[in-house]
């Protein structure tokens, strides 16, 4: 049986959801859905992370004793093939899964002991992201399968160029245009100048890096799609050590780039098109959410990579 505690509405995902009746419909089954994992996988679960905004995880315990965590997501995209990664990988630089269950987006997974994330671990930028690197390499190292349920890259982020482009049609916030156009020219072009494809994490954020017994680092919260590695990096590179707070921003995304390509072995100028495709891409959704404020940092930080690249 859950803790006490385990469906308290001050947990983020309760602050979070709740918008939709969909949303609310789901956050009242939340309960009854824990409670057929536990009978059903023979776990007993603690009480619940307090980090996730869309999905609600707590430590678990198997019926032979194993540390585990059970996992259940709010039915969305993003979501929807996480447990597909994880099994790809097969434990090569994430979490592995035990256990899935692709309708009810639940997934029973190895925990990560200590489990503190590479943002809490103290480390400098360099160690942070050698740390990150050598995540993002083995994650890549797989040869993709032929036909998977996962999303191809090219076909997600062709869709995302063209909602660029409507949505600064549509609200025309003061954002520079020749900066957007070339990110939504990037978004539709550079999946397909890819040198190889791989299995990509989708959301590589220090975040969602912990410390662990098994390897001393591994990745959890993907949100995996197959394409080009060089869309990996952008989270962790532009949240460690945040590089546009510096005092000569362009100088430090230049030198932490040139570091982290040397690392995992992709042309910097790809990584930093990535991440200029991707912080727009993000600016315009945030728009469109009606967040004006933080769509205008957001676009901050990209010109600053935009004027490394040149654009």
């Amino acid at each position: 049986m859950a803790a006490v505690d385990a469906f308290a509405p001050d947990l983020p995902i309760y602050r979070h959801l709740g918008r939709t009746e969909a949303q609310r419909d789901w956050l009242a089954r939340l309960p009854s859905l824990v409670a057929s994992y536990e009978r059903r996988w023979g776990i007993s679960t603690g009480s619940p992370f307090r980090a996730g905004t869309s999905s609600w995880a707590a430590p678990a315990t198997t019926a032979d004793g194993r540390d585990a965590v059970l996992k259940i997501a709010w039915p969305h995209p993003e979501a929807r093939e996480e447990g597909t990664g994880l099994r790809f990988w097969a434990g090569d630089g994430a979490v592995l899964a035990y256990d899935t269950d692709r309708a009810d987006y639940a997934l029973l997974l190895e925990r990560c002991v200590p489990g503190t994330t590479l943002v809490e671990a103290g480390l400098s930028t360099e160690d942070s992201l050698t740390a990150g690197a050598g995540v993002a390499h083995r994650l890549w190292s797989r040869t993709p399968p032929a036909e998977s349920t996962m999303d191809d890259m090219g076909t997600v982020t062709r869709e995302w160029a063209v909602l660029v482009r409507e949505r600064m049609a549509w609200h025309q916030p003061p954002f520079d245009r020749g900066v957007v156009a070339h990110a939504a020219d990037l978004l539709a072009a550079l999946p397909s100048s890819a040198a190889r494809r791989v299995v990509v994490h989708g959301d590589l954020n220090p975040g969602n890096l912990l410390a662990a017994q098994r390897h001393p680092w591994l990745a959890i919260d993907a949100k995996p799609m197959v394409g080009d590695p060089a869309y990996d990096p952008s989270p962790l590179l532009c949240q460690v050590d945040n590089p546009f707070t510096a005092a000569d921003p362009e100088g430090e995304v230049r030198r932490r780039y040139a570091m982290f390509a040397a690392l995992v072995g992709e042309p910097a100028d790809r990584l930093l098109g990535w991440t200029l495709a991707r912080m727009v891409e993000s600016a315009l959704w945030l728009v469109d959410s009606g967040r004006p404020e933080p769509a205008e940092a957001e676009m901050r930080d990209a010109t600053v990579v935009a004027r490394v690249l040149g654009v």
